[in-house]
């Protein structure tokens, strides 16, 4: 049976090294991202590498969740899924809506890949063993803790809600984890560090991303910052690869694997069951498993 992976928002940067490592280990890949331009020289890039299967893009919007449910159609149409490497990631200066009236930090960063994870699961059942992957952030320590609606009180500030984004989708990574022991499919967390990606370049040199007290010590914020994802993005690619392929990981489950590509402890508050519970109400509220809002 030929081995199958999905790599979201793989057209550049840690996606598409991702793609690259996955391919590079006899995968077949599919590539999803927004732009078909992109995508299309994402996948002429891998297919030069010579892969043992040749790559292909989806185009998806991943903000709407009707685009992701389209994607999960799509893609269980194939068959059995060996890999979901859930990559995508994005965060906004100033509060912007996704396509369902969410915001879109947590639309993103979130509800995508929650939704496309509880989609494919038959399809990863049947393709056990399997694994799901699910990038996470530093960015967590920065995060509000509070789940009970999709925005915390407050000002805006992208940093702290991508943060409580991130931190809700790694508290969903560890439960899901929890729930699928023993079906044969495995659930990692990979935390890539820092790398020199377009986001990094851009939306995060700008300071009203931060809360204004942090913004007092921004030039030396910046600095840190700058020499902590200055590196390539195909080390930082390398957590992702190791938790979706490595034969060292066969049969374990609930792990984060860390920047230097090793099994780290999770922050506290993402292993708060308190926490999961209620990010698994607000995410069940938001994204329904089916557009009817069934079960």
């Amino acid at each position: 049976m030929k081995r199958t992976a999905v790599v979201t928002a793989g057209t550049a940067g840690i996606g598409w090294e991702t793609a690259v490592g996955l391919a590079a280990t006899g995968l077949a890949v599919t590539v999803v991202g927004r732009d078909a331009e992109r995508g299309a020289q994402a996948v002429e890039r891998i297919n030069a590498t010579a892969p043992a299967h040749p790559a292909r893009f989806l185009a998806t919007d991943l903000a709407s969740l009707d685009a992701v449910r389209a994607l999960a159609d799509r893609i269980a149409a194939d068959g059995p899924l060996t890999v979901l490497v859930n990559n995508v990631g994005a965060m906004f200066p100033d509060r912007q809506s996704s396509t369902d009236g969410i915001e879109a930090s947590f639309a993103v960063n979130h509800l995508s890949p929650y939704l496309l994870a509880e989609l494919l699961l038959p399809s990863l059942r049947t393709g056990a063993p399997s694994r799901i992957v699910n990038v996470t952030s530093g960015a967590i320590a920065a995060a509000r803790r509070t789940f009970d609606a999709v925005e915390p009180p407050g000002g805006y500030y992208g940093f702290h809600w991508y943060g409580r984004a991130k931190l809700a989708n790694l508290a969903y990574t560890l439960q899901l984890a929890g729930r699928l022991e023993g079906t044969g499919v495995s659930v990692f967390a990979a935390d890539p560090g820092g790398a020199a990606t377009e986001m990094t370049n851009g939306t995060m040199l700008d300071p009203k991303i931060v809360s204004p007290g942090l913004r007092l010590l921004w030039p030396l914020v910046r600095r840190k910052f700058a020499r902590s994802t200055s590196g390539p993005a195909s080390v930082a690619a390398r957590p992702s690869v190791f938790a979706a392929t490595d034969g060292s990981l066969t049969g374990r489950t609930g792990l984060v694997i860390g920047p230097q590509v090793h099994p780290v402890t999770p922050s506290r508050s993402a292993t708060d069951p308190r926490v999961a519970e209620a990010v698994r109400r607000l995410s069940e509220h938001l994204a329904p498993i089916t557009a009817d809002g069934g079960a």
